[in-house]
């Protein structure tokens, strides 16, 4: 499975597949983005689209217009601002 990078170059994805009870799971190796399928066909087709979304969602940050689709008022998001909870210290 061949898969493009940011760049636009391509590569060969290294990806993992294996049955669990009635399940097959499918892993990208590089990404670690796991999935899973009641067939192995289904279970690569969710990882496709799984590895697509986590590429998607590095380091793009949402628009003012996502935000106010979810609610958010984008003058009051200050994601970052803050530190980490006294739980991740």
């Amino acid at each position: 499975m061949a898969s493009s990078t940011r760049d636009g170059s391509s590569h060969e994805a290294e990806i993992r597949l294996w049955r669990e009870d009635d399940w097959w799971i499918a892993k990208d190796v590089e990404t670690g983005v796991t999935t899973q399928g009641e067939s192995r066909d289904v279970a690569l087709e969710n990882l496709d689209e799984a590895v697509a979304l986590h590429n998607d969602a590095i380091g793009n940050e949402p628009t003012d217009e996502e935000l106010r689709e979810m609610g958010i008022d984008p003058a009051d998001n200050t994601t970052g601002d803050q530190g980490p909870p006294d739980v991740l210290e």
